[in-house]
């Protein structure tokens, strides 16, 4: 058993603050004594008291502070944290010191205010050094800071006067050869302007951004950045923040990341731009956390398609919340290696397989299947890419229909408890081979869970749809960040064009929500989950942002190229078809759809006639098979 702190064995800054603090404890009880009495002090206290109390008192003090936590922190960062522990340390040494002296002594020529007085004085000497300390490693004596400064840092306007700002200026002020000056503050509260915060001004209010700015023009201080110090800043409140910026010729920005300020640790405070998913500004869905972690924990999980970009996060997020094992599924080898060596990296304790293979493939899918002995499989496995899939329709076909029939009959022959099939608001009113495999798949999913409803060993098949996920491989953000990397054009179909966005994590998050809700309750069988996407979204607006957020201008730096839409492209998606009446649930940002149902008999019918048509390579064939399962499919 260790008696004494680890402080005295592994540190030798903290033994020698704590030896001071010890010295100074004794060196307070004198200098009490003389404050009281004054230099007279040998005709009140008799010398026998004078030394037992110094020895006392110091002792007292050594012991307390042995297990106080005065010596964690670094006196460089003496903060209110370590005025506390300082504060607990010496009222309870003087607690104890007074009666000690009162066994010893019965306190006859001792002063009673001396112990008050004592209170004070060791405050001030164990508390002051500290500070003294952390303004000279701060400040360096140098009271004219400000000067030191190098005359090339980017002057920045903060905006946010709250605990971030503070934080970011107090770095900046560790950091004389820092790359920017704060020159002003905005701050969301109007009671705060006119104040300061480490010397900088609060100029106005973040709806006055304009005069704030020309304010510092006036005063030869023009900023070059404005700077987001809150992480709460997002969606339209960016967009009005970009604007401004372009109106001003500002560029936007956000502060460090807080790990990288706290205690002044980073090397360079460098502001980092804002992204597209800042624009997104979509309030975060409250989610019953309960009910997805009993979805998942201790439980086998199978994830197809786990090198894409929503099966990897599906990974990822399944991997924390602590399954009994992962199973990760994909016919890409490098995919798959780099989605496993990353949940190795993350969860190295988790059981997990990594399989290869195709949904395509019913035999090496059954015996994936038999072997991992899943209790929730996600099907996230899919081709995504609109032209691509027009170019290769039976690859598609096979693939996002045939496929996920093969998922789905697997999960019913293995005793799967719950299937997610990942969906696209593509499945509705589809124009193209992609979403029309989509909605097949969708209808023959629907079609088993009403089937299966009265089975005593039956699976859930929960149907999960959304649109555009923001980053995703082969989305338009990915392609318009290379073209900005080469200095443009950016290329949009249409002027018109929009899309629904949301972030992978959020999709992810809310794909968890909706399959908790619907293994709660058998009232959602055969209906499909949809995801609450928001307003969508124009991508020539999305284009123009990218470019701004760049720091450069549209149509002036960078510029914006129409061309047609390409095959299967719709200028408009839709989450909802005509027919189906779109219901909330009890959970934020996820509804249900009742769409269109189809008899299990004839789908399945349809879909052999499907696999076959595949299997043969006639691409004829499975085209009339898909507008025979999907009746709406408009494509030619």
């Amino acid at each position: 058993m260790r008696l004494l702190p680890d402080f005295l064995s592994t540190s030798p800054r903290a033994r020698i603050a704590y030896v001071h603090d010890v010295v100074m404890s004794g060196l307070s009880f004198l200098l009490s004594l003389y404050l009281r009495v004054g230099g007279s002090w040998a005709e009140h206290v008799a010398s026998q008291t004078v030394m037992t109390g110094t020895v006392v008192f110091t002792l007292m003090a050594a012991a307390v502070f042995l297990y106080q936590p005065m010596y964690k922190g670094i006196w460089r960062y003496a903060s209110m944290r370590d005025l506390v522990a300082i504060t607990k340390a010496v009222t309870l040494t003087i607690l104890l010191f007074v009666p000690a002296m009162f066994l010893t002594g019965r306190l006859e020529d001792l002063p009673r205010s001396a112990f008050l007085i004592n209170w004070f004085v060791l405050m001030a000497l164990l508390g002051g050094p500290r500070f003294v300390y952390r303004i000279f490693k701060d400040r360096r004596l140098d009271f004219h800071f400000e000067a030191r400064r190098d005359p090339n840092a980017i002057p920045i306007l903060l905006v946010g006067a709250g605990d971030a700002a503070e934080q970011f200026l107090r770095s900046l002020h560790r950091q004389p050869g820092a790359s920017y000056r704060v020159v002003g503050i905005v701050t969301r509260k109007k009671s705060r302007v006119g104040r300061h915060i480490h010397g900088v001004e609060i100029l106005s209010t973040v709806d006055d951004v304009e005069d704030a700015v020309g304010t510092l023009s006036g005063r030869n201080l023009r900023p070059m950045k404005l700077v987001l110090t809150d992480e709460a800043f997002a969606g339209e409140e960016v967009k009005r923040l970009l604007d401004t910026c372009d109106r001003l010729g500002l560029t936007l920005a956000r502060l460090p990341r807080p790990t990288d300020l706290r205690d002044g640790t980073a090397d360079r405070l460098d502001v980092r731009p804002v992204s597209v998913e800042d624009l997104l500004g979509r309030p975060q869905a409250v989610l019953d956390r309960e009910a997805i972690a009993a979805l998942i924990a201790g439980r086998r999980v199978l994830v197809t398609g786990a090198g894409g970009s929503i099966g990897a996060e599906l990974a990822r997020q399944v991997a924390a919340l602590g399954p009994a094992s992962l199973t990760l599924f994909d016919s890409s080898e490098f995919a798959l290696y780099a989605i496993d060596l990353e949940v190795a990296e993350q969860q190295p304790d988790l059981p997990r397989v990594a399989a290869l293979g195709s949904v395509r493939e019913r035999g090496r899918l059954d015996a994936v299947m038999a072997a991992a002995r899943p209790d929730v499989v996600f099907h996230a496995a899919a081709l995504k890419h609109v032209p691509m899939v027009e170019m290769n329709p039976v690859e598609g076909i096979w693939t996002n229909a045939v496929g996920s029939r093969h998922v789905a009959d697997a999960c019913r022959a293995h005793g799967v408890a719950t299937l997610v099939m990942i969906s696209t608001d593509k499945a509705v009113n589809p124009t193209n081979i992609m979403g029309a495999g989509k909605r097949a798949a969708e209808s023959y999913c629907q079609a088993l869970d009403i089937l299966d409803q009265d089975r005593p060993r039956r699976t859930r098949f929960i149907t999960v749809r959304f649109g555009n996920v923001l980053g995703s491989t082969g989305s338009v953000v990915p392609l318009f960040q290379r073209q900005l990397a080469r200095g443009g054009p950016l290329t949009v179909t249409d002027p018109k064009m929009t899309r629904y966005f949301m972030t992978i994590r959020e999709a992810v998050e809310l794909v968890f929500q909706a399959a908790a809700l619907g293994t709660a309750a058998d009232n959602y069988r055969g209906r499909i989950f949809v995801l609450d996407m928001g307003e969508p979204v124009r991508i020539a607006d999305l284009a123009r942002q990218m470019i701004r957020l760049a720091g450069l201008r549209p149509d002036q730096d960078i510029d914006i190229v129409y061309t047609q839409p390409r095959p299967g492209e719709k200028l408009f998606e839709e989450i909802f078809h005509g027919a189906e009446r779109p219901l909330p649930t009890e959970r934020e940002g996820v509804l249900i759809a009742d769409p269109r149902r189809q008899d299990h008999a004839r789908v399945a019918a349809l879909m052999d006639a499907l696999e076959a048509a595949c299997r043969d390579g006639d691409a004829r064939a499975a085209l009339e098979r898909l507008r025979d399962l999907v009746p709406e499919y408009t494509g030619t």
